[in-house]
């Protein structure tokens, strides 16, 4: 909802005070200015980088406008499938969740989870330590020392997107001097003209200068923090299933291993401990129903 909002204020903010100061509005219609400056920053954005980043670009800046993070909710429903799986694990043994993390899609533990489930990346790496857990080799240190490289190499991967898009705000300015310059060019072969002409064709050309900037300071890198915060949001949800399987390693209680994936989560959406216990009360009653139902 932020961009939604702020765009439209930044836009307002400077061509009111623009005008305010007895600019005329029709100097600032300059679209082919635009096509220059905004083409180029696409095309940069196209050369810079290969097509999965720049779809991933594209999808990222979407999901600012249409709202769409990591909310409590998926916070909520991560740590309660955690507490279930160590709860599983405790009551039946690792080798218990053999199939389900063979087959996660179809298990169902993991189908009364249908938020966990549409993150498939989270659900691979939380299956494939939950994997390594179940052979009993690894010793917890090796384990933490392998799961930081990966959530840094998820981290890089998911960041991508934030990288694409600081670069076209870096590059914006210059690519407004660039129509800045080809608008000069065009305005000296106009300079046999009268001055009302030439100062036209001078104002448009400065416009390019204009856009550059305020499209770089005001809109792009903006954005790119945005998206920034939306994947650091992303990483902690990998941070929350390291941290909780790490304190089950070391013997801690399924209550106690899920509050150190709780601490980890991004601030913006971290559940409250009062939700997390609310939500693993329900877990245990679904848990003993579902034990009451088997020994039937």
């Amino acid at each position: 909802m932020g961009p939604l909002i702020g765009i439209p204020l930044l836009i307002i903010a400077v061509i009111g005070g623009y005008m305010g100061m007895g600019g005329e509005i029709s100097v600032l219609w300059q679209p082919f200015e635009m096509l220059i400056v905004v083409g180029a920053a696409i095309s940069t954005l196209i050369i810079g980088n290969p097509l999965a980043v720049v779809k991933d670009t594209v999808r990222s800046v979407g999901d600012l406008f249409n709202g769409k993070k990591v909310k409590e909710e998926d916070y909520l429903e991560l740590l309660s499938l955690l507490y279930a799986i160590l709860r599983s694990v405790k009551g039946q043994g690792m080798l218990q969740l053999e199939n389900m993390i063979e087959r996660p899609h179809e298990s169902e533990l993991f189908q009364q989870y249908p938020r966990v489930l549409a993150n498939p990346r989270a659900v691979n790496f939380l299956c494939d330590y939950l994997r390594l857990l179940s052979l009993g080799t690894a010793k917890p240190h090796e384990i933490e020392s392998l799961m930081d490289e990966e959530i840094r190499i998820l981290s890089k991967d998911l960041h991508r997107p934030t990288h694409a898009l600081q670069v076209i705000a870096d590059a914006l300015p210059a690519l407004g001097i660039v129509a800045a310059v080809l608008g000069v060019i065009r305005a000296m072969g106009a300079i046999n003209q009268p001055p009302e002409v030439l100062g036209h064709l001078i104002g448009g050309a400065l416009f390019g200068t204009f856009i550059g900037v305020f499209l770089s300071y005001g809109v792009v890198s903006p954005l790119a923090g945005l998206v920034r915060t939306n994947k650091d949001a992303q990483i902690s949800y990998f941070l929350a299933i390291k941290s909780t399987l790490l304190a089950h390693l070391n013997g801690a209680a399924a209550q106690v291993a899920i509050e150190y994936g709780r601490k980890v989560l991004h601030i913006d959406a971290q559940p409250s401990f009062d939700a997390v216990e609310k939500s693993t009360v329900l877990e245990n009653d679904v848990i003993r129903h579902a034990k009451a139902r088997d020994a039937a």
